[in-house]
């Protein structure tokens, strides 16, 4: 601080030094000099900051008796230095503050990468102890509305801590969101039923095919003009999706038919979600879904798989697992299930969409991967083939897609 005083008072400083010369005057002015002298202790236009020191032309030109001067002058010294050191520690604090920063935004790829994760981690996990229960207890209904009614629980004890506040809805909003939410439960049932009759690993090489039925929707219903080169992309997906289809061992149609209505669900999912933009987070909007989507999931699993389960179904599966284990895996599955949903969502927040539509990619080959190593499912090679032709072509769709995306933002910014 001193120094700063010193170089910005300067050029003051130079003049206060000459005017401290010693000039003949006569004694009229000598009188008028002393008369109009300022007081001790007044800076006038004389007094300047030199390192922090005030050179005062009155203490120069006043005599006083020696002591009462060297006191005089050893306060006037050490007033700035004392200053200076109490203020220190209060500069050093403020500097120290405003240096400490938060871990994730010291580490922000570090915390990206966990987020990616325990995004992957979560959706390996939910689908393979989804696909074990159903091996023991085959009733995707039931086990839907279970999915939903878990992350309903959660999302209302969030609510009820504050984590996140809860936004408010009306009725302009709820309109909004019914179709979104009546999409995703028809998705996440159809999903499941898929899940339940054929292999993991072949229901997800299925529903690769979801980013066709996105460009047809949007060329044929939202009336957008899709590039050829995205369709060109496209067709690895077909011809990968077809070779599986016609080699793999636990083909049925109930599962490769529940697979493509998700896939259209899903698409007009995405349709409904685009006119129901919304300035409420994503964490509350996902909630709000979630509840409407359990509503719509009750009455069909009810009317479809009620009657069989209340004859023999409940009887069958604690007898075969116990009750224990089968309300702990039901209660497992449904928080993995909304877990992995809204770190979804967390992550597409966090990253530009190229990566998180990569990163999909990614998630699907981790998810048939393991699948096929934890069940042991038998694939042919054709099976195995079409797969891989399949992925490659999704990650060539969304590597397309989102450079199309990220051209028309820069288009729109300029």
């Amino acid at each position: 601080m001193a120094t700063a005083g010193t170089f910005s008072g300067t050029g003051g400083g130079i003049s206060g030094l000459l005017r401290l010369r010693r000039q003949p005057y006569a004694a009229g002015d000598a009188a008028a000099a002393v008369a109009f002298r300022p007081p001790v202790g007044s800076v006038s236009g004389g007094g300047n900051l030199i390192w922090g020191r005030q050179l005062r032309p009155a203490l120069l030109l006043d005599r006083p008796a020696p002591a009462a001067a060297a006191a005089a002058a050893r306060r006037e010294l050490l007033r700035p230095v004392a200053a200076a050191a109490s203020s220190s520690p209060a500069e050093g604090n403020d500097s120290a503050g405003e240096a400490k920063v938060g871990f994730a935004a010291k580490y922000p790829a570090l915390v990206t990468g966990f987020f990616f994760f325990m995004w992957y981690f979560l959706n390996v996990i939910f689908n393979i102890l989804n696909k074990k229960i159903y091996n023991y207890f085959p009733y995707p209904y039931f086990v839907s509305v279970v999915h939903l009614f878990v992350g309903v629980v959660y999302c209302l004890v969030s609510w009820a801590v504050g984590l996140p506040k809860r936004a408010p809805i009306d009725s302009k909003l709820l309109k909004l969101l019914i179709p979104v939410a009546v999409c995703h439960a028809l998705g996440h049932v159809t999903s499941n039923v898929s899940f339940a009759a054929v292999a993991v690993s072949f229901a997800h090489t299925v529903k690769a095919l979801e980013p066709f039925f996105n460009a047809a929707a949007s060329q044929f219903i939202l009336g957008q003009q899709i590039p050829w080169t995205l369709w060109l992309s496209l067709a690895p997906v077909v011809i990968g999706v077809s070779m599986a289809s016609l080699t793999e061992l636990s083909f049925n149609w109930t599962g490769f038919i529940s697979a493509m209505i998700s896939n259209i669900s899903f698409t007009y999912r995405s349709i409904y979600s685009k006119k129901a933009m919304t300035d409420m987070d994503s964490t509350n909007v996902y909630a709000y879904i979630t509840i409407i989507a359990l509503f719509v999931c009750i009455p069909p699993a009810i009317i479809i798989e009620g009657p069989q389960l209340l004859q023999h179904g409940f009887k069958d599966v604690i007898a075969k697992v116990g009750l224990t284990k089968f309300i702990s895996d039901l209660f497992w599955v449904g928080m993995f299930y909304h877990l992995y949903n809204q770190l979804a969502t967390n992550t597409l927040e966090r990253v530009a969409p190229l990566t998180h539509a990569v990163g999909n990619v990614l998630k699907r080959v981790f998810v048939i991967g393991f699948s096929i190593i934890v069940f042991g499912n038998k694939i042919t090679t054709q099976t195995g083939i079409g797969t891989c032709i399949a992925i490659v072509g999704v990650a060539l769709y969304s590597y397309i897609k989102a450079k199309i995306e990220e051209e028309k933002r820069q288009i729109k910014a300029a």
